[in-house]
């Protein structure tokens, strides 16, 4: 069994028992969060329920293994001909998280109530007809000043 959750701005494919590095979470070490922004859940190759854009019901829990940052990067920018350089380095924050369960509460419920639910047909407003154009007229044309040329 798996799930695609989108933690922080991205998307991870998270099974039970893996651990993850996601964006800094405020959480102490030790502590259980969970993820409700699951977009697919997998039982099996054939049972497969995809969200829209979640799936309702849904939740990845996890707990807390530590707080660290990444390797070093190094920023630099440059303006050629101009003697601009500047280097600085950055190191993003990180929460280790190992995933502990994943459940799937209510998802095939809310599939079936929408089966069951009668389709209302509702009147689309007819469409108004664009009103006709004219023919241009010669009298149109008229109407417009030419443009003289200037004797030298």
């Amino acid at each position: 069994m798996f799930a695609i959750v989108s933690i922080g701005g991205f998307q991870e494919k998270v099974q039970e028992g893996d651990a993850l590095r996601i964006p800094l979470l405020k959480e102490k070490e030790g502590a259980s969060v969970s993820f409700d922004s699951v977009l697919l859940v997998a039982k099996s190759d054939s049972d497969v329920t995809v969200g829209t854009p979640h799936v309702s019901g849904a939740k990845v829990e996890a707990k807390v293994v530590g707080h660290g940052k990444d390797k070093k990067i190094r920023v630099f920018k440059m303006k050629r001909r101009k003697r601009y350089r500047r280097v600085y380095g950055h190191r993003q924050d990180f929460t280790e998280v190992e995933v502990t369960k994943i459940s799937v509460g209510g998802a095939k419920k809310a599939t079936a109530e929408k089966k069951e639910a009668p389709k209302k047909e509702t009147k689309k407003p007819a469409a108004k007809k664009a009103p006709a154009k004219k023919p241009a007229s010669a009298k149109a044309s008229a109407d417009k000043p030419v443009a003289k040329k200037a004797d030298k």
